[in-house]
This record gives C-alpha cells, structure tokens and sequence, in this order.
C-alpha cells in the first residue's frame, strides 16, 4: 500500500495527486491537516528518508512563520521538533509519500517517477 499524505489546498499536492492517477500509481490519500502524522510515523520516514527533520517542515507556510519556526528549527533538539509536527499538520511538508522502504517529501516528478514507476 501506498501512502499519499496531502493537503487538499495545496496545489503542488494537487498538481502531485494529478502525477500520481496520470502514471497508474494506485494510493491512499490522507488529509494531513485533519488526519496528522504521529511522532511514531515521522520517526520512521525520517529514518526512512535518510533527510533531516528540518526537511520536514513546510517553511513556506504562514504558521511555520508565525511560529518563528527558521531559528528554532536550528537548536531544538529532534524529538521536540517531531512532536511540533505531529502536533500542527500544517507544518509538515508536503505532499509525502510512503512506498516500503521509500519517502518522498515534496513532489519533485524525477524523484517521484524513479521511485514509485516500476
């Protein structure tokens, strides 16, 4: 199964979920904004992942700014900012998708299509 974690509103998860059917790339779709990440479940992407948690983050939203989220992304320590995540949708990154062993954060089409076309 295939995990596709998306925000409705978001266009780059919109012009993704468009990628996604276009290439056969059967998913299910999660609202991340009404159905967070658990820490649990950003523990293993990032590990998955092989990205740093700041990686994560969507920096270009307006509560990653209202949070001041630039500076302390820097000195919090791991396990703090994972709980943040897990606790406001609308900061995590997306879209995210959860293939095996494979996350993919942010569509970018090369990545995607290496990763997820067989």
């Amino acid at each position: 199964m295939i995990q596709f974690l998306q925000y409705p509103k978001c266009g780059t998860c919109r012009k993704a979920a468009k990628w996604l059917e276009a290439n056969g790339v059967a998913v299910v779709s999660r609202d991340i904004v009404t159905d967070n990440p658990t820490e649990a479940e950003l523990t293993r992407w990032i590990e998955k992942s092989g990205l740093p948690v700041s990686k994560f983050f969507n920096t270009s939203g307006v509560l990653y700014k209202e949070m001041n989220m630039k500076d302390k992304v820097k000195v919090t320590p791991e396990s703090e900012l994972i709980a943040l995540l897990a606790q406001h949708g609308k900061l995590v990154k997306r879209p995210i998708v959860e293939a095996g062993d494979v996350v993919l954060v942010g569509f970018k089409e090369e990545e995607w299509k290496d990763a997820l076309i067989k």
